[in-house]
């Protein structure tokens, strides 16, 4: 195990938490649907107890928790991006299409979101005693949410890109609907949804 690159998977998924509380802050902000609202909101306080265990897991390594290298400063600064991003779609005046970029960017968010604690976890298996025990804590705590939050905004994106084309779209999703939390589930509901349509 290269144990400097784990410490920067470590910070750079901190790092990327902690955007992450403002990617959903702001995507709340371009939610024209309720139940899309509701579910940033609960997405929020997810990402924010994620914050937490990162934060723990840092200082439990003996790592400082706001640590900078270039790779914490480019992820803060793609977060950024994104926070732009939805407030540039807000501001030009059309709701719709300021939630259908916000689900965009709540998905890219994501993407890195569930890459990262992929990593997590099967570095958590390489290692052993006390270190292992830490991030598989960690991971096992966290990685299913990440799923949900991945596959769901995934579903949510597609969908209201499709009512915004004048297409038949099902929302909420059937991810939502169907409570997925895998990939093959994901992929599963798009199946089921495309062979209704």
């Amino acid at each position: 195990m290269n144990s400097s690159q784990l410490t920067e998977l470590l910070l750079q998924s901190l790092e990327h938490e902690r955007g992450g509380v403002h990617v959903y802050q702001t995507a709340i902000k371009c939610a024209v649907r309720d139940d899309l609202r509701s579910e940033w909101m609960k997405y929020l306080a997810q990402t924010q107890e994620h914050v937490d265990s990162l934060t723990e897991v840092c200082e439990a390594l003996d790592l400082d928790p706001f640590t900078t290298t270039p790779g914490t400063q480019i992820v803060k600064s793609l977060g950024k991006a994104l926070i732009i991003a939805m407030e540039t779609a807000l501001s030009a005046g059309n709701p719709q299409a300021a939630q259908i970029v916000a689900a965009e960017c709540v998905v890219l968010a994501e993407t890195k979101d569930h890459l990262d604690w992929e990593l997590i976890g099967e570095a958590a298996k390489a290692l052993s005693g006390d270190e292992r025990e830490l991030l598989l804590e960690a991971y096992e705590k966290i990685e299913d949410e990440e799923d949900e939050h991945l596959y769901h905004t995934q579903g949510w994106c597609r969908e209201l890109w499709l009512e915004s084309l004048g297409l038949e779209a099902q929302l909420p999703p059937p991810e939502e609907i169907e409570d997925v939390a895998t990939a093959a589930e994901a992929q599963q509901a798009k199946q089921d949804r495309l062979a209704r349509h």
